[in-house]
């Protein structure tokens, strides 16, 4: 079990928060409220798809994309709509979707000591994380476009923030394996990272 967090006596390190990482223009729009809005859209898609049957994802995807307060022409949901189904779609991606996964799932630990001997409060959300009997898989989605051609380019702060969630499920699942990897919905492909990486980005 997570311990709790004591953030009197520790130095709180967000991860979902602090990993925003560079800023993309989005396709979408060129002003601070249009850029991410694709993202936020397929970040939304990708959490809720995958527990609808699988004839039922692209009435319900559309029906959301028609919302009037997302203010979209058919075009920009049809590309978004193609995009995120591609992803769900994907033969090598249906594990990460399947049984025994579970989206946006809450982390809550302590890490460290740090250099001063304090330890470090984890705080975070994942996008969706993968409980088998072999291993733990921990995914975040990212819509960045281009996404970076290998993980010796990926912003440091995605690095760390997956670091830090490697470090508490460790701590859970001591008997097995954790597995990082980010979802690039540009293209789309998963990209597993290494230990070596997390290890150099680790809190």
């Amino acid at each position: 079990e997570l311990a709790p967090a004591e953030p009197a006596l520790a130095h709180p390190l967000s991860p979902s928060r602090q990993a925003r990482g560079p800023a993309v223009r989005s396709p979408l729009g060129d002003d601070g409220t249009e850029r991410f809005k694709r993202g936020r859209l397929i970040h939304a898609l990708l959490q809720t798809l995958p527990d609808l049957a699988l004839d039922r994802r692209t009435a319900a995807a559309e029906a959301y994309l028609a919302l009037p307060g997302h203010e979209l022409d058919h075009e920009q949901q049809a590309a978004i709509l193609t995009e995120t189904l591609s992803v769900l779609n994907d033969p090598n991606f249906a594990e990460l979707f399947g049984p025994g996964s579970r989206a946006e799932v809450p982390m809550v630990g302590l890490l460290g000591p740090s250099d001063d001997g304090k330890p470090v409060v984890v705080s975070g959300q994942v996008d969706r994380l993968l409980v088998s009997d072999v291993e733990i898989a921990v995914i975040d989605y990212k819509t960045n476009r281009p996404p970076p051609a290998d993980e010796d380019h990926v912003a440091p702060l995605y690095l760390g923030q997956m670091a830090a969630y490697r470090a508490l499920l460790r701590g859970v699942y001591p008997d097995r394996p954790v597995r990082c990897l980010l979802l690039w919905t540009d293209g789309p492909q998963v990209m597993t990272l290494s230990d070596a990486i997390l290890d150099a980005a680790s809190p």
